[in-house]
């Protein structure tokens, strides 16, 4: 068949429209869509028959091919089932919230707010008195800052106490996290100079003494809670910073990154430094972040001092960094789970996950083999095996906790089966993402709370 009659059998949009099915989709997603859907068909429909020779291979099946079309095209962030073992997955979006955060971002989406509106006096308040206050309660600092993640807290300190002028940090604390943000380049884009003190191993508080001159305009510290270096070590605490500054009458500033605002240890876990602490010691700012170990939205928080947070408010680029009714909202909402401390490790997410006792969680592997063994048949071999999870977006990044996987391991002994594997998992309509290691895909179920949506997930 010659290319004028293949290209006579591709049907008319308006012959489609007033088929059954067709108009049955047009019904339910609208006309706009559906023409549109169906001249992308066509355009498809030409390429074949111009590389090929022959029409698709849905060629009369329209109507089936447009609603798989439709079907396929799904919302850009999808819901998934973390099997990772890390926790705080950056890659798929950290903490979870908290239903109280949850119920708190929906009614802000859904009303009007009083995100600027003082009820007192029918005036313009400010956004973030409500979550400072709050914050203030917790940690005991005079005041606080909230913008829309901790690379943007920095950047804001940075910009407002230093432009200009020259930042003592020491060289073991210039830390890269993920995406490539790096601590002198935020520096730099912040106007500042950055002067190394101290090596990669060791910084005495005579490296921060020797370098200061009458361009130093902070003192800075950054917890490295991404890497950790054993052995050989010696760094400056928060309280010696602090005790320099006042000495010299310069600020100091410690970035925390994770930022934990309780004693983690009381529920086993490592230490973490805490915020109220290095206040109590006297440092003037402090920064960390809200989605990490804090458990709520993405923020970045700024506590201290109160003559330089209202320097940090005023700055222009407050307005371009800070947060959105639906952040403060779940912050605010994930606050107030703090003074309810006995009840934390069950209405928190992040922290509940991270406590989770090993024994539940083999629990729940020992139930969860046969089935999916019964779905897999004799392709695969399924066993329930020890593994250690992770924390993740560069808290504690040494410690890990004990807990189960459920293991996939091929017949055949070939990697490409792994590949395949789970390249069909990620395609589920809930994408449940793994890790491979050793021969085996890993579903460590550290992260699973509802194990029938799993099985749903993967069941026909």
């Amino acid at each position: 068949m010659n290319e004028r009659a293949l290209y006579s059998q591709i049907p008319a949009i308006d012959g489609l429209l007033h088929e059954t099915p067709v108009a049955a989709l047009t019904e339910q997603y609208g006309q706009t869509c559906i023409v549109g859907v169906l001249r992308e068909m066509q355009d498809d429909a030409r390429d074949a028959i111009r590389e090929r020779q022959q029409l698709p291979d849905w060629h009369g099946c329209w109507a089936d091919e447009l609603s798989r079309r439709l079907d396929s095209d799904r919302e850009a962030l999808r819901p998934a089932i973390n099997l990772t073992g890390t926790v705080l997955h950056t890659n798929l979006g950290r903490a979870l919230q908290a239903e109280a955060a949850i119920e708190a971002v929906t009614n802000a989406m859904r009303w009007p707010v009083t995100l600027e509106y003082s009820l007192d006096d029918a005036g313009r308040g400010h956004r973030d008195s409500i979550v400072a206050e709050r914050l203030c309660q917790l940690t005991g600092a005079e005041a606080a800052c909230i913008v829309n993640n901790n690379a943007a807290a920095v950047l804001l300190v940075l910009a407002t106490m230093a432009a200009g002028r020259e930042v003592i940090v020491s060289r073991g604390e210039l830390v890269e996290i993920g995406g490539a943000f790096r601590v002198p380049e935020v520096m730099s884009q912040a106007g500042c100079r950055l002067v190394e003190v101290g090596t990669t191993n060791r910084t005495h508080l005579h490296d921060y003494k020797n370098a200061v001159s009458e361009q130093t305009a902070l003192l800075m510290k950054v917890h490295t809670s991404n890497y950790h270096i054993e052995g050989f070590t010696a760094e400056v605490s928060g309280q010696e910073l602090a005790e320099l500054g006042r000495e010299y009458t310069i600020p100091s500033v410690i970035d925390l990154g994770s930022g934990a605002l309780i004693d983690m240890t009381q529920w086993g876990l490592p230490e973490e430094p805490m915020p109220q602490r290095y206040l109590a010691q006297g440092i003037d700012i402090v920064t960390f972040s809200g989605d990490k170990l804090l458990g709520g939205p993405q923020a970045g928080i700024i506590l201290g001092k109160k003559v330089w947070i209202e320097a940090i408010q005023r700055h222009p680029l407050k307005r371009a960094l800070r947060a959105d009714k639906m952040t403060l909202a779940a912050l605010d909402a994930t606050l107030r789970l703090y003074r309810r401390p006995e009840k934390l490790a069950q209405t928190l997410p992040s922290l509940r996950l991270l406590t989770r006792s090993a024994d539940d969680i083999y629990d729940m592997a020992q139930r969860l083999v046969p089935k999916i063994q019964a779905y897999y048949g004799d392709e695969w071999v399924i066993r329930a095996e020890p593994c250690s999870s992770q924390i993740g977006s560069g808290s504690l990044p040494v410690e890990r906790l004990p807990g189960w996987a459920v293991t996939f391991t091929p017949q055949n002994g070939k990697g490409s089966a792994l590949a395949t594997l789970t390249q069909s998992h990620r395609q589920l309509t809930i994408p449940v993402i793994g890790r491979v290691s050793d021969g085996r895909l890993w579903w460590d179920l550290r992260c699973l709370e509802d194990e029938n949506r799993l099985l749903q997930a993967l069941l026909p």
